[in-house]
Order: structure tokens, then C-alpha cells, then sequence
């Protein structure tokens, strides 16, 4: 079934509060999708973000990030005043986010609400508590605990605290019990909010894909609450930790820093962990995109305390078994695996055998110098192809930066002679190509530059923060979408 959609993330939708939510906008934009004969919206990992603001580097791998609910809904229901909200610093920039104003003013916002929420007596939110314990009360605590000592990473707090011995654990969980309930209030608005936006999305033809990372974050409540499921020594220090080795983009490799997984242990639990991670994201997403997938194959494990990525190791993954017991466990569910970069034979073999399409990125394909698997005749039907995803520039971005004999090129392959008319026509190529599933970032439909980037890989600051302009999804953006995607074959009819 051919079909197409639009990768944008929730923080990118305007709103008048400073970030993209679950709000009024954000239906408005399930509507602009399903009225241009799009089924997919493709997001970027919906967890709390700290540090760098990356989605990809959460404090929790189940929690959601409390900067998305909306604030309009807590004002209808009494919970907050206008001004309150309007009295709130969130920038002046409608153009990007600022994540400091949001951190200083947002908590504080929701902190009222949840003062004035009696949400104690709500028989919801104590099934919600209930129904989400085996990560909810680890969060809540981890975050309480983390606000009351300055922010500092777990893996600095007192003894008692690291290693969770129980009379500790118990005296902070007295002492923080207010904080504790604070957290799960944001989670419980978070769910509701955001499953609302979800069903109203499905009912109108547009299915979901939710983006998780391969690892999570090492300071986060997932490490903290469960540090037998990573390779840490008995003090819970990490004993190697995850990146990417040297390759032509950079000479000393990546040095992502995420702990990672001693998979001999969860294949003896039967995968428990991997299986009830999975089985929440498809209670928030339709499909799963799953980032970095070669790590299940191989993954480069680099001393930890390194300051580059040189001295890792290639080790094995979990290969097919992982699947294997996530199939019987939840199902044949939706997936697409991240298959981006340079690929080995046996992790080509472990995404075939899997049956999960892999991606195909336009923006890859076109290097004079010699044939790539990225350009259109030389993919299968079963892959996702995109024009360019978060970590690329826009395509007109793009364009400004590439090498002339690589325009040419693209422009020749493409069939037109001006620059301005390479985005249209990438797009086209997208579209038209025999991949069963298209997904194009907004920004390019929008026909916009290098400022509305989203992420620049392995840089600090300045990322994540685009937001688009109020107005900017017309009726005319809408039919010239909607014709596209009828003249493709991959038109909705909703």
C-alpha cells in the first residue's frame, strides 16, 4: 500500500506559549495533514529532555515531556488563570525555542495547577498511577530527588541514594512524597493529553510514527532504578559506553556516552524489559521507528573515561532474538528500522530477516564520484524514503553546501536547471519512487532554508529549536500536497 506523510516535531507546532503541545494548533495541523491526503505524521521521541534538549537523550525512556502539555486546557478547566499564563517569560522568538525560559517558568505554571488540582480524589489518575507503576514511581522519584540536589546526575548523589539502599530510599520518598505526586501529575496530564490528540489523529485517517532511541540517556531514571540491565560495575560506574567509530565524517569517531545494554542478561529475563518498553510505545505510537538498528547487530563499546570514540570495539548484539521474542510477545507490530550509515552484511541480513523496511534518505544520493543504494532505481518497495530527516539540513539548505560537481549531478538526475526547482522536484522523486512509504519534513514542503534546521549531529546549543510560523500550513500549501500525493498513487481518502 502506497502511502505518505510528514515529519514534524511536537515542539515545532506554533503555539502562543513558547513550545509546540497538545493543543488546539496541534489538531489544527491533524486536520491541514488529513485534508492534503497525508496518513502519517511522523515525530521525534516525546520523553523529558535535559541537558542540550536533545529528544534523544531523555531523563526517562517511558516518561513524557511535561513542556507538551497544554497550558489553554488548564486554564478551561480552572486549573490556571490567563494571566498566569500569559505573565510567563517563554522568549520572545516566535521563530525558535527557548529552553531556558521554558525550564524557568513552565514547572512553575504546572506546579499551580497541580496545588490547586485535588488530583488525590481523581479515580483516573489513580488508575493511571496504578496501571504505569513499574516505571512511574522510579521517575517521579528520580526527578524529585534530582530537583532537591541542584540537578546533578545521579551517579553524584550520596551512596544510599546511588546504590538505592532501602531505608534511604524510604526516608527521601517520606521527605519528597509532595514532589514525588507533583511528577506523576504531570505524567497522568501528559498521557491524557497527548492519547486525545493521538485518537483524534487516528480517526482521522493519520496513523503515528513515534521515534525511540537504541539507548537511553545514562543520567536518567531508567539507569538509576535498573542498573543490572547495563554494563556498570558494582558501584554502577559504567564500564564502557556507546558512540560510533572513526569513519570520513569524523577522524576520532562519535562519543555518545549512553551505557549500554548487557545483553546476555536480558536475553535471560526473555527480553522483559525490551518487550515492556516496546508494548508502551505502541500504546503512544501506530509505528516504531527504532534509531541506530545496526547496534542490535554489532555495537562499538568504548572504554568508559576515553575522550574520543578511537579505542572502541565492535561487539555482538542480540541479532534476530530480540525480534524473535518481541513478535511473540506483543505481535507482528509496525517498525521501521533506522538503517542509515555504513552497513555490514550481517546487518543486512538482520533487517531483511526482520521484515521492518529500512530508510532510504534523497539527500544521500547524490555523490558524483560513485553509485549510491540512496538514489530511487535501486530501492526495494519494502523502505521509508524521506527527502532528508532531523539530522539533515532542508533541502535547500542542502543545496547551498554541496560540492558543484555533486549539484550537477543531482540537478542532471533530476531533470531541471535551476536550483530553485530542486526542492519541488526531491520531493517529486520522493513521491513518485517505488518505496511504499514516503515521509517528507515539513520545512521542505514549506520550501524553507538552513535556519529552519532541526539538528545539527554532534554539535551543542542551537538545536531542536525551530519552531514554524503561525499560519504557515495554507489551503494552498494543502491541494498542492494533496495533489501530489493523488498523482503518486499514495493519497489518504479520508
Amino acid at each position: 500500500m502506497r502511502r505518505c506523510g510528514v515529519l514534524m516535531p511536537v515542539s515545532s507546532i506554533p503555539t502562543r506559549f513558547g513550545i509546540g503541545g497538545f493543543s488546539k494548533e496541534a489538531y489544527d495541523f491533524v486536520d491541514f495533514l488529513a485534508a492534503s491526503g497525508q496518513s502519517l505524521w511522523q515525530i521525534l521521541p516525546l520523553g523529558p529532555t535535559g541537558y542540550g534538549d536533545s529528544p534523544y537523550q531523555s531523563f526517562s525512556t517511558f516518561a513524557g515531556n511535561p513542556y507538551y502539555i497544554c497550558l489553554d486546557r488548564l486554564i478551561e478547566d480552572g486549573l490556571l488563570t490567563e494571566k498566569e499564563c500569559l505573565e510567563a517569560d517563554f522568549g520572545d522568538d516566535a521563530g525558535k525555542v527557548d529552553y531556558e525560559k521554558i525550564y524557568n517558568t513552565r514547572f512553575a505554571l504546572l506546579r499551580k495547577a497541580f496545588d490547586r488540582s485535588n488530583i488525590g480524589d481523581s479515580e483516573d489518575y489513580r488508575r493511571f498511577v496504578e496501571e504505569n507503576s513499574q516505571w512511574l514511581k522510579d521517575y517521579a522519584m528520580y526527578m524529585a530527588v534530582k530537583d532537591s540536589l541542584d540537578g546533578i546526575s545521579w551517579i553524584e548523589w550520596d551512596e544510599g541514594l546511588r546504590l538505592r539502599k532501602p531505608e534511604v530510599m524510604a526516608e527521601y520518598e517520606e521527605k519528597l512524597a509532595d514532589e514525588i505526586a507533583f511528577y506523576c501529575y504531570q505524567q497522568f496530564l501528559f498521557s491524557t493529553q497527548w492519547l486525545a490528540l493521538k485518537a483524534y489523529a487516528n480517526k482521522k485517517g493519520i496513523e503515528i510514527i513515534g521515534d525511540i532511541p537504541i539507548y537511553v540517556a545514562f543520567d536518567s531514571a531508567d539507569t538509576w532504578a535498573s542498573p543490572e540491565l547495563f554494563q556498570l560495575d558494582e558501584e554502577n560506574y559504567p564500564v564502557a559506553v556507546a558512540g560510533c567509530p572513526p569513519d570520513a565524517f569524523s577522524a576520532t569517531g562519535q562519543l555518545w556516552g549512553n551505557p549500554l545494554y548487557r545483553w546476555e542478561y536480558h536475553e535471560e529475563t526473555g527480553f522483559a524489559w525490551w518487550i515492556r518498553r516496546l508494548a508502551h510505545c505502541f500504546k503512544l505510537y501506530d509505528v516504531v521507528r527504532i534509531d541506530h538498528f545496526r547496534g542490535f547487530d554489532e555495537y562499538w563499546s568504548i572504554p568508559y573515561g576515553d575522550a574520543t570514540a578511537q579505542n572502541g570495539v565492535w561487539k555482538k548484539g542480540p541479532g534476530y532474538k530480540l525480534f524473535e521474542t518481541v513478535k511473540k510477545a506483543l505481535g507482528n507490530r509496525a517498525v521501521i528500522a533506522e538503517d542509515l550509515g555504513f552497513l555490514t552484511p550481517s546487518v543486512l541480513k538482520l533487517v531483511k530477516k526482520t521484515g521492518y523496511p529500512g530508510m532510504k534518505v534523497l539527500q544521500f544520493a547524490f555523490d558524483s564520484r560513485e553509485e549510491s543504494d540512496y538514489l530511487p532505481y535501486n530501492y526495494p518497495k519494502n523502505c521509508v524514503v524521506y527527502t532528508g530527516t532531523h539530522d539533515n539540513d532542508t533541502v535547500n539548505g542542502w543545496i547551498t553546501a554541496m560540492s558543484r560537481k555533486d549539484l550537477a549531478f543531482a540537478k542532471k538526475y533530476l531533470g531541471v536547471k535551476r536550483n530553485a526547482a530542486v526542492c519541488d522536484s526531491l520531493i517529486r522523486a520522493a513521491l513518485g519512487c517505488v518505496a511504499d512509504t514516503a515521509v517528507i519534513p515539513i520545512q521542505d514542503y514549506l520550501e524553507l532554508g538552513g535556519e529552519a534546521r532541526i539538528n545539527t549531529p554532534s554539535t551543542l546549543g542551537g538545536n531542536w529549536e525551530w519552531r514554524m510560523e503561525s499560519g504557515a500550513c495554507t489551503p494552498e500549501l494543502s491541494k498542492r500536497m494533496l495533489e501530489l500525493a493523488r498523482l503518486y498513487g499514495r493519497a489518504k481518502r479520508h
